[in-house]
């Protein structure tokens, strides 16, 4: 309204259309990556493996054997289940896009990326969420000011975030059909016709014979291997979420590049997966690179801190309260620029900018040499030029 547009009364999102138009993507976009295959030659089973020794897999249930002289394994990860009564009834991200209607009153257990997305997700098809976390902050190993600027722009919106609250039980609601009573550590029982949790994800291994085979894992349950993905096997190699590795599609592509350039490329290598940027599409977004303000003081002692909160031009005009945050975590030594953070608008899409500069070791003086856009929130990153306040070793 804010722009001069009025809309009529009364609309309401369309579920089913989501549902329809995110299957034929996602069948769009397999039909691609399996014509991709077949034309680069690949020999493609749809079919469960199990590994019979280093070198041999079992395939259709035992019909078929493949050998190799190397094996790479990438079976992803798998939602987490919660340890409660009632789990049964708690559905995971594999079945959210799945719902036949937006759920009415949606708890959402969990406080990292797929948590806090889904919830800014029912909420916005207009469900009432209830976010259950353990802690007093979302999205633990973030900067805390990103965390903490997002978690109240999400309690601005109507976002009920339950800190230091488990869900200990989940049963069928005596009075409402499809509903449950979901029972919190706090005492409460709330009524929910959805409960979802996004507590974790574990490697996906099922029957593939690890064990069979003598493969080590991590206490956590992850294939453990060294800084060319090869596991304590000398012909069994594994990458992306079934290892202990920063767990982001775009490092578990990274790292089968890698081997694949080493082995059959003629081009050794591994990945570098320091500074990795990455984004939280939450509403407003996060995007951040290099180490959190806590990190970097453990890190490098001294450090400056620049940071700037304020609400985006083109909300000024209308209703809206939503606000930005952008950080800038510099240490105090080189004046090595060493971490960048934003919450808001496309923080995803800028961030991917400054991950470049920040790998290539920009320094804050270089980043002050830079003509801004206007008007955009980015050019907020080159004309921050004093520090809000600095810390650690010789800090003034």
């Amino acid at each position: 309204a804010g722009f001069g547009w009025d809309f009529p009364t009364g609309i309401t999102p369309n579920w089913s259309r989501l549902i329809q138009n995110k299957n034929k993507e996602i069948a769009r976009l397999n039909g691609i990556y399996e014509k991709l295959l077949t034309n680069a030659g690949v020999s493609l089973y749809k079919s469960r493996a199990e590994l019979i020794d280093a070198h041999t897999l079992s395939l259709e249930e035992g019909k078929t054997h493949v050998t190799a002289s190397k094996i790479l394994i990438a079976v992803g990860g798998w939602p987490a289940k919660p340890d409660v009564t009632g789990s049964e009834y708690v559905i995971s991200s594999n079945e959210a896009f799945y719902l036949e209607k937006p759920p009415e009153r949606a708890v959402v257990i969990g406080s990292g990326y797929i948590a806090v997305e889904f919830a800014g997700i029912f909420h916005g098809y207009g469900s009432h969420v209830d976010l259950c976390i353990r802690r007093e902050r979302i999205l633990r190993g973030f900067d805390t000011d990103v965390a903490d600027h997002l978690q109240k722009q999400m309690v601005d919106q109507g976002i009920n975030i339950r800190p230091k609250t488990k869900v200990t039980k989940v049963a069928p609601s005596d009075s409402k059909e499809g509903w449950f009573d979901v029972s919190l550590t706090t005492g409460e029982t709330i009524e929910a016709d959805l409960v979802m949790a996004a507590i974790g994800r574990v490697p996906k291994f099922g029957s593939l014979g690890l064990g069979k085979v003598g493969v080590d894992l991590c206490p956590k349950g992850f294939i453990k291997v060294d800084r060319e993905q090869k596991t304590n096997i000398e012909s069994i190699y594994a990458v992306g979420d079934c290892t202990e590795t920063l767990h982001l599609t775009p490092v578990a592509l990274a790292e089968a590049h890698c081997f694949a350039d080493t082995h059959f490329g003629n081009m050794p290598r591994t990945p570098d997966l320091e500074d990795v940027a990455t984004a939280v599409f939450s509403h407003p977004n996060i995007g951040t690179v290099g180490l959190s303000e806590d990190e970097a003081e453990k890190k490098y002692g001294h450090i400056k801190v620049f940071k700037s909160e304020f609400r985006p031009l083109k909300h000024t005009m209308t209703e809206s309260g939503e606000r930005s945050l952008m950080k800038i975590v510099v240490d105090g030594k080189t004046d090595r620029v060493v971490g960048m953070h934003m919450v808001g608008a496309h923080a995803g899409e800028l961030m991917q900018g400054f991950a470049a500069a920040i790998k290539c070791k920009i320094t804050k003086k270089q980043l002050d040499s830079v003509i801004g856009i206007h008007p955009t929130s980015a050019e907020e990153f080159v004309t921050m030029r004093s520090a809000s306040y600095e810390k650690g070793g010789d800090a003034k």
